[in-house]
């Protein structure tokens, strides 16, 4: 039977040059368009198959962002950032060599020893996680990138974020339940996390590594010892206090302002029963939160990194708000550059006292230090860790001094020579912001 169908489409009339020439384009085109799809789902494959039986683990770019977990197990033993949100933290995981080795670091960034400055301190990031960034950028001691990392660039890495305004050492018995809505859960928030990381394969760590800046730094130093407790007896476990040293200093009236505000910090948190008990008994309780004191009873091998003019320290111990009054210490508590030669004189006193409380310290075989003379405060999570331009003492950035240290290459206790000698340093200078906050 004829095909009426096929003839009414393609025999109605008899086509033109300009028919042909319309339809070779349109063959051609599909042609090559057959091809392409052929060609890409052939390298899709070859691509797929190849990233299946690769061996090994291609770390990301040294700039990737790492994303927070809140800590949902939280709930169930009420361990919450001073609002009642959940606590989170940083999770990069390791790769090669270093998959079995962890690295934590915890985040810095004062205390609340009032009502009224803890109610303020959690609307931030430091009192609740819900002003948290739900990524940062790990760099210095987290980068995972060798140039700027070579000794811990692959290892697990997390950061632990601070929101409970006392260094993780906080105590529920402390809350207030006159309707104020305050959760002191700090040491609930450590023990959490603790549980959380070694489900996560911390307690098959070979090597661990504490680390912390400022209030966490002092973190460091109170729980340095629980953390080696917990895992694995024939881990390599060793802890790190950057910028964390803090002095029981007289201010420039002669006021002991850091002992006042530990004072309230204890006493409005319950800390003293997260510090070591055999100093609570001995002495009034805050005098135990020191590093001074409790350096004296860690175990686990301790690295010092602070700076014997710790711009923090310079502008709250010595010449805190209110020590002032004339205005005299206004340039030089926030500029090292900008000190006359009697208030230089002074903080080489505070430099002094510095290396006094570290005394006792730097006779323990197994610690190390690092002590330059920069204004600054928290060298290790940013480039002062290890580039071109970090400070240095006998040529060594505080990244392959840590190195030495932990790995046991050599000796690592350096203390650098008084301001002005160390042409390393990138002295801190924060005159310039007050002038913008003021304008």
């Amino acid at each position: 039977m004829e095909n009426t169908g096929f003839r009414a489409f393609c025999c109605r009339r008899k086509w033109v040059k300009r028919d042909w020439a319309i339809a070779t384009v349109a063959i051609t085109v599909i042609i090559a368009a057959i091809i392409i799809v052929i060609l890409f789902f052939t390298v899709f494959s070859d691509s797929r198959n190849r990233k299946t039986s690769s061996p090994t683990f291609a770390p990301p770019s040294a700039g990737d962002f790492v994303p927070l977990t809140l800590l949902q197990s939280a709930k169930a033993t009420g361990a919450f950032c001073l609002d009642g949100s959940l606590p989170g933290y940083h999770f990069q995981k390791g790769f090669g060599s270093g998959s079995s080795n962890w690295l934590l670091h915890i985040e810095g960034g004062g205390w609340c020893n009032s009502i009224e400055s803890c109610n303020s301190r959690k609307g931030t990031s430091l009192g609740s996680s819900n002003y948290m960034e739900h990524q940062v950028q790990f760099a210095g001691i987290l980068s995972q990138d060798p140039s700027q990392n070579p000794d811990f660039y692959n290892w697990n890495k997390v950061k632990l974020r601070y929101c409970d305004g006392a260094s993780f050492a906080g105590h529920p018995e402390s809350e207030f339940k006159n309707g104020t809505k305050l959760f002191f859960r700090g040491q609930l928030i450590w023990e959490a996390m603790m549980n959380e990381l070694l489900s996560l394969g911390l307690s098959k760590a070979k090597e661990a590594f504490l680390t912390g800046c400022s209030a966490g730094g002092l973190a460091t130093f109170i729980h340095c010892d629980d953390f080696r407790d917990q895992l694995p007896k024939d881990a390599t476990v060793k802890c790190l206090a950057d910028a964390g040293y803090f002095l029981d200093e007289p201010d420039i009236l002669g006021n002991r302002t850091m002992l006042a505000f530990y004072r309230d910090v204890l006493q409005l948190q319950g800390v003293a029963k997260s510090l070591q008990q055999d100093c609570v008994g001995r002495m009034e309780p805050v005098k135990c939160i020191f590093p001074q004191e409790i350096i004296k009873n860690v175990k686990t091998p301790f690295f010092v990194v602070n700076p014997a003019y710790d711009s923090w320290q310079i502008e709250n111990i010595l010449v805190p708000i209110g020590s002032d009054p004339q205005g005299y210490w206004s340039s030089c508590r926030l500029s090292i550059k900008k000190c006359d030669a009697t208030q230089v004189k002074r903080l080489q006193g505070y430099r002094d006292a510095m290396l006094k409380a570290l005394s006792m310290f730097q006779r323990n075989e197994e610690g190390g230090m690092f002590v330059n003379s920069c204004f600054s405060h928290c060298q290790t999570s940013y480039s002062a860790w290890h580039s071109p331009n970090s400070p240095r003492i006998n040529n060594k950035t505080i990244a392959e001094s840590v190195g030495d240290w932990y790995f046991n290459r050599k000796e690592s206790k350096l203390i650098d020579c008084p301001y002005p000698c160390n042409p390393t340093c990138n002295n801190d200078d924060y005159t310039s912001s007050v002038l913008s906050a003021a304008v």
